[in-house]
């Protein structure tokens, strides 16, 4: 039987996660976690895997689903964290709770996965966990704070993540995407006059995690930056 990979934030049809979802499912069975019911389920039944119904910023109902996850189709051999929260607007004008909302979706709830799933992958020997981050992650800008914040906490809690149990066989890597993604929902919103090869594709960005998830342990990647060709950076 196929090992399981547990994926959050599994959005759209040819969004990014949607996209890591269908390319791991050729090895695993794939739970897929988001808020859209409907819209999972259909990509389960496409991909072959399982729709489990989910706001991860809702941590009580994120520790059921991952708890049914793995009562129902086994542990998690591969956890991806894609589900974000992003909000922005001037400093001043912005809800202060927005921040904390932030957080639990792209921090807190990185946590309590690792919490429930890397006991499972220790017994086993072996595991792997990948967040999809970006370059809010890296640098903070105006308007973006409170998402960029919460990014950059994500990165240094994936990164300790992977100083205390990269020695015990878990892999834990984190994907810096530097650029627009071509998306149904981001490229109409943010950038429709761009052309194709100013966007990073989707379909690379789930190649390139599912390449890093099977790397050789003498040889293992933290952080990974992904950007097309063109970016200045």
């Amino acid at each position: 039987m196929k090992p399981v990979c547990l994926v959050t934030g599994v959005g759209a049809e040819h969004g990014t996660g949607a996209e890591i979802a269908r390319r791991f499912s050729t090895d695993y069975r794939v739970a897929l976690l988001a808020r859209n019911a409907a819209n999972i389920e259909v990509l389960a039944a496409k991909y072959g895997g399982r729709a489990y119904p989910c706001d991860v910023g809702d941590l009580d109902a994120l520790a059921d689903t991952v708890g049914r996850v793995k009562a129902e189709m086994g542990p998690p051999k591969i956890v991806i964290h894609n589900a974000l929260r992003a909000t922005r607007g001037p400093l001043l004008e912005q809800d202060p709770d927005d921040l904390e909302r932030n957080f639990r979706v792209n921090t807190t709830a990185l946590l309590h996965l690792a919490r429930q799933t890397i006991p499972g992958m220790l017994e086993a020997g072996e595991g792997a966990i990948l967040v999809t981050g970006n370059t809010s992650a890296t640098r903070g800008k105006a308007h973006w704070g409170f998402f960029a914040s919460t990014k950059a906490a994500q990165r240094i809690l994936s990164e300790s993540i992977a100083r205390e149990f990269g020695p015990q066989g878990i892999h834990v890597a984190y994907f810096v995407v530097d650029a627009l993604i071509n998306t149904p929902r981001t490229r109409p919103i943010l950038a429709p006059d761009k052309p194709d090869d100013f966007f990073a594709e989707p379909h690379a960005i789930a190649e390139e995690m599912f390449r890093v998830a099977h790397q050789d342990r003498s040889t293992w990647s933290f952080l990974v930056e992904l950007r097309p060709f063109g970016e200045v950076w």
